[in-house]
């Protein structure tokens, strides 16, 4: 009467969280502060809020699902000015589609993708570990099978592609990358994302790469996958997914895209027709409105720059801190991630994430991400450095 390939998902991180701390009372004096979501707390830019109001009436109509002509082509010269892409290589019609926020979009996309079978045997899904939970379920829901691929402190928390053999590469239909990563900030460099697209046209498997903090840098901007497929003069097996959720912090637009090979582009629509709900439009003229702005974008990197600071001065010595090249997490060696929040929630008022609740661990083998803890600098500099120094007293 179920679906049995969905009772490999565990409950989402955010819920197992309420019930590790559900027993437990922050400590009382302190205002509590959450760094356990990755929701930008700046606010939206106010750019949109007279967009919004003057489209009010269009809530009155169905909006179209690939979305507008203007959206689609702000998108695509967003993507030229950014990337440095060939004019004429990428157009708003067949190699964008707009997403209600980039979350379905990674989990559908795999529906899109894989086969019944590829290479003999049930489609395989690789991703990083520690992984955003949507690409593993995805995967389960369009009948692959998942695997890991350990990204770790030895490693510079970028997935090792070398490691994978190649009877694994034959049945691999949908490969998730995510750069700057999350939880760990890791960046991808260029000869990284060559091997990455070579292989996946070399073996005719999706590279899907998962851009979402890739406008929050903290010196160079992190190198692009259209950007590196460009090179070929083609956008062949390659898919890119970007939202305005970290960019211009406007979480609640739900509002990114898809944007590479208009082969899997023109799919995706087709299935996005009959399985997904277009972004109204008002948001869809806000998003226009922000993927043509820049200024919003480089005030939001010079607050990040500041929390960063600021975590910094206080835990700069301690867990094995480390300044991620993009995003705005920190990635903390605690020892333990759950007994920490645990400690750090009742004691300092201060929530974070178990770095355990973001990793896969095979039967019989440790967890990997169960000494860390994962914590969201989305607060002001002010904010950041009174967390920080709870942490450092508490921990």
């Amino acid at each position: 009467m179920l679906n049995e390939r969905l009772f490999g998902l565990s409950d989402y991180p955010f819920a197992r969280l309420a019930s590790l701390l559900k027993d437990l009372t922050p400590a009382q004096g302190l205002a509590p502060i959450d760094l356990s979501i990755g929701e930008p707390k700046f606010g939206p830019p106010a750019l949109i809020k007279p967009i919004l109001q003057d489209n009010f009436d269009t809530y009155g109509r169905y909006p179209p699902v690939p979305g507008t002509p203007e959206l689609r082509q702000a998108i695509a010269r967003w993507l030229v000015r950014r990337y440095a892409l060939p004019q004429g290589l990428i157009s708003g019609d067949s190699n964008v589609i707009p997403l209600s926020g980039t979350r379905e979009g990674l989990f559908m996309l795999a529906l899109a993708v894989l086969p019944q079978q590829k290479g003999g045997g049930k489609p395989i899904v690789l991703m990083p570990n520690p992984f955003y939970q949507v690409y593993k379920g995805g995967a389960l829901a369009a009948g692959g099978e998942p695997r890991y691929l350990e990204a770790t402190a030895e490693n510079g928390f970028v997935p090792p592609l070398c490691s994978v053999p190649d009877p694994l590469w034959s049945r691999t239909a949908l490969v998730y990358l995510c750069s700057p990563s999350n939880p760990q900030g890791a960046v991808a460099d260029r000869a990284y994302l060559e091997q990455a697209i070579a292989l996946a046209r070399r073996h005719d498997f999706v590279l899907a790469i998962d851009e979402c903090y890739a406008e929050i840098y903290d010196k160079a901007p992190p190198v692009g996958g259209l950007e590196v497929a460009a090179a070929s003069g083609s956008l062949d097996n390659v898919v890119v997914f970007h939202s305005l959720s970290k960019r211009s912090s406007a979480p609640g637009l739900r509002s990114g895209f898809c944007a590479g090979d208009a082969r899997v582009i023109a799919l995706f629509k087709n299935l996005r027709s009959y399985a997904a709900a277009g972004m109204s439009f008002p948001v869809m003229a806000a998003a226009t409105a922000l993927w043509q702005e820049e200024s919003h974008v480089e005030a939001t990197r010079a607050r990040y720059r500041a929390a960063f600071d600021a975590a910094e001065r206080s835990l700069g010595n301690r867990f094995g801190f480390r300044r991620p090249g993009g995003g705005f997490f920190l990635w903390l060696d605690v020892g333990d991630g759950e007994r920490a929040a645990r400690t750090l929630w009742e004691k300092a008022a201060v929530k974070v994430l178990p770095g355990a609740y973001l990793t896969h661990a095979e039967e019989g083998e440790p967890n990997r991400g169960a000494p860390y803890a994962r914590l969201a600098l989305v607060h002001d500099a002010a904010v950041i450095a009174e967390a920080a120094g709870r942490i450092a007293k508490v921990l």
